[in-house]
């Protein structure tokens, strides 16, 4: 929301109360209350007929401080999100003649006394940012005052759904010079959120909008710190767009909440921040394989389905997943979970076969319940539906005619909706795809009476969660996954997320990218997205391209719109091919499953720490100025360096940070930093490996789910590093794992092992030595 005409003015219709002044500042208990009215204090008579800003300082765990500002503090709060790492009275606390200060951890908040009202956040001795005059404050909006121009969304209403508050509270912190703002949540246009103006606001809008799926009211930047705005509700962002200095965040009503979260690094401030609203929870090895779909308006039966299996075994593509969607139900009766019963007349004993291929089984779900639906009476009766303001259930027919919501905050709700998953998982199904959950509307009423404004960003939420708890149920902790399309806050809890509705173009595939290192900066650990686009049938060249750049994600998806996504469809058997799209898909299936205990290893961290799989430059180089606005290369884990190809013609540009690097694929050696300029066949890619790594490699190319310990490769990569090293590479089947030590005495290089399981063991281009007494030493 814009709420100023320039710098000295407001808009028309809108008065500001701004904090001019820390009037009183004093400790209540574990934090820190300043009293800030909205002029300053000259005489008695000024304190009378004034608005005053009451602003609270707390911290709920070190590194982080929670800022609350309040207009009136009766008003009633909102619930905010889930802040499941948070501990009570985590800060220290001292007011004195030169203001107030909460510390927490390296992380200092300070209040200075009289005006300018001004709050500073500190750490290592240095200002990290700061709100200074007119950065707090609560605007009064006349009926009309023109605060924003909001594009039109689903039928014709504005992005939020909402019409303009009467009131709105926002907050601004400064930007340095050089100051850059990632994040907000899985945004397809520049990386770079500086000069945007975001709205907080889930929306089917596919990839090439500046709406979003997964919206997420968190940044940070690349100044140590990032900023959580505690509000499940639409907030508003101005990035330098209303005062160019600064950040700006309004929420409509009387307060607004926000945590400055500290790193010094991008890497530590996703630490704390996942440490705060929840870790990724472990998913299982099978999920990193391929996984193909039905697609979606296809026309497919077990017939179908055997065929592409079929035909990828024969063409030795090794496959993962298979996912049936929307069509595995009748048409109008999404979701009613029943087999269409003219197309699978026989489910259990069809899932039974699948899985004696070898195969996990995925299906497609949405929280809509159609009134075709046998299941949309029951559900009505038993009060499961979001109802309107006159108890009538909610309904349209935009995607399923009549389909009606169900209400997660309804306990009964919730139970009822996993029972009809376990009859699913019962018949043989593996993994739930969630989509859909963005369409939530305004005008209706909560079972626990929750706020519609709020409710539509938190829906996704309650949703995924409803799902993976019985996914966890039935198959257990670290053998769920989702493929899952909305999130907010806490949504990284419940992997896997894909990337929505995309198109079959170099373009797409670019704005696929930026979404997902946008999601990554967001707190979001996997990510996948539709390999060769969703809509449209892709290029062949383009469709070869994207397999590269999907098999060197986080999770790998063959799946499309109006057509299928079998590789054979695309070029085989044109004498014209060269490369065709089974030869590439067969390259980089094999390659990602060989790199399965470095991968896997990669998605522990992210359980572990909330370091994404899949990570931005400026992730692991914040120091080089040179990474800060790249967004068509990023790193696998911390190791692997990945420059897609988003050209036919196979040129790529692309940057290498300094150290030694050497190239995965060829073994080529080169030194940076340095941009390169290369052109790539179809079954090549930039991938390089960070100087001084240790990469554990497979023994196996055909599928991701084995024992990652029997016959492991050890390969120790040039560059600088310490004397000695240490490598953990799991078992994912039995869950444990065995340590590797990497020692280096003059010249040589030795191995050990704490298992008596056989290794091999090499130097980056050397011979391969087997391991003899739990030890190899290489030269």
């Amino acid at each position: 929301m814009k709420f100023t005409d320039g710098f000295w003015h407001t808009r028309p219709g809108v008065t500001a109360f701004y904090a001019q002044e820390a009037y009183d500042i004093e400790q209540v208990g574990a934090a820190l209350r300043i009293s800030a009215p909205t002029k300053v204090i000259e005489r008695r008579g000024d304190v009378l007929n004034r608005a005053m800003l009451t602003v609270t300082l707390s911290s709920p765990l070190d590194g982080i401080v929670k800022v609350r500002i309040d207009q009136h503090t009766g008003t009633k709060a909102g619930p905010g999100f889930d802040l499941v790492g948070a501990e009570p009275d985590a800060g220290d606390i001292v007011v004195d003649a030169t203001g107030g200060t909460l510390t927490a951890g390296a992380l200092t908040a300070r209040v200075s006394p009289g005006a300018p009202f001004n709050l500073t956040f500190e750490a290592d001795g240095k200002t990290l940012t700061e709100s200074g005059h007119k950065s707090i404050g609560h605007m009064q909006l006349a009926p009309g005052a023109p605060i924003s121009a909001e594009p039109t969304g689903v039928s014709g209403v504005t992005t939020t759904g909402l019409a303009p508050a009467a009131s709105y509270t926002h907050a601004q912190l400064s930007l340095g010079v050089g100051e850059l703002v990632y994040g907000l949540g899985e945004r397809f246009g520049p990386l770079i959120k500086n000069g945007q103006t975001i709205d907080i606001w889930n929306a089917d809008g596919g990839t090439s909008s500046e709406q979003s799926y997964k919206n997420v009211p968190f940044y940070l930047t690349n100044r140590g710190y990032g900023v959580l705005v505690n509000h499940p509700e639409h907030v508003s962002y101005e990035v330098g767009t209303e005062a160019v200095e600064r950040v700006q965040f309004s929420v409509a009503g009387p307060a607004i909440e926000y945590l400055v979260i500290y790193g010094p690094t991008p890497k530590e401030v996703l630490e704390r921040y996942t440490r705060l609203t929840g870790r990724p929870a472990r998913v299982p090895a099978w999920s990193y394989g391929l996984w193909l779909s039905t697609s979606f308006t296809t026309q497919y039966d077990e017939a179908t389905v055997n065929s592409f299996i079929d035909g990828m075994a024969e063409r030795d593509l090794p496959l993962s997943v298979f996912h049936f969607d929307c069509f595995w139900m009748r048409e109008f009766n999404w979701t009613d979970f029943e087999w269409d019963p003219r197309v699978f007349p026989d489910p259990e004993g069809m899932l039974a076969r699948l899985h004696e291929k070898n195969l996990h089984v995925s299906a497609w779900i949405n929280p809509y319940i159609a009134q075709r639906a046998g299941i949309f009476a029951e559900a009505a009766a038993a009060g499961y539906l979001v109802k309107k303001a006159n108890g009538d259930v909610w309904q349209w027919d935009l995607w399923q005619a009549g389909m009606a919501l169900v209400d997660f905050t309804n306990p009964g709700a919730v139970t009822w909706f996993q029972d009809k998953l376990r009859g699913l998982f019962a018949q043989g199904v593996d993994a739930i795809k969630t989509d859909f959950g963005e369409r939530i509307p305004t005008d209706v009423v909560w079972h626990d009476g929750s706020s519609p404004a709020g409710m539509h960003n938190l829906y996704a939420q309650l949703y995924n969660k409803a799902v993976f708890e019985v996914l966890q149920e039935h198959r257990g902790e670290g053998d769920a996954v989702l493929f899952a399309r909305s999130a907010t806050v806490g949504g990284q809890m419940q992997p896997v997320h894909w990337g929505g509705d995309n198109s079959s173009s170099y373009e797409s595939m670019a704005e696929t990218l930026r979404g997902g290192l946008s999601l990554a900066f967001s707190g979001f650990g996997y990510w996948s997205h539709d390999i060769g686009g969703f809509e449209g049938m892709p290029d062949p060249a383009v469709f070869k391209r994207w397999l590269a750049f999907g098999l060197l994600s986080s999770h790998s998806r063959l799946h499309g719109s109006t057509s299928y996504r079998v590789p054979w469809l695309f070029d085989e058997g044109r004498e014209d091919a060269g490369q065709s799209a089974v030869d590439v898909t067969r390259v980089f299936t094999k390659l990602k499953l060989s790199l399965m205990p470095y991968l896997y290893q990669v998605g522990l961290e992210a359980h572990a720490v909330g370091a994404p799989f899949m990570r931005p430059m400026q992730l692991e180089f914040p120091d080089d100025p040179a990474v800060d606005y790249l967004d068509r290369q990023y790193l696998l884990g911390a190791d692997l360096l990945v420059a897609p190809v988003f050209s036919e013609s196979g040129d790529v540009q692309y940057y290498l940070p300094a150290g030694t690097w050497t190239n995965y694929l060829t073994g080529e050696v080169t030194t940076g930093p340095l941009w390169r300029r290369e052109t790539h066949a179809f079954d090549s890619i930039p991938l390089w490996v960070r100087g001084g790594a240790v990469l554990a490699t497979g023994a196996r190319d055909d599928r991701p789910d084995y024992d990652y310990t029997v016959q492991t490769l050890i390969t120790v990569y040039p560059g600088e590093c310490a004397d000695t090293r240490t490598l953990e590479v799991a078992n994912p089947l039995a869950g444990s794992s065995v340590t590797f030590t990497i020692t280096v005495s003059g010249a040589d290089t030795v191995v050990t092992s704490d298992s008596n399981a056989p290794f091999r063991a090499r130097l980056a281009g050397g011979d391969i030595s087997a391991s003899s007494d739990r030890k190899a030493t290489l030269r």
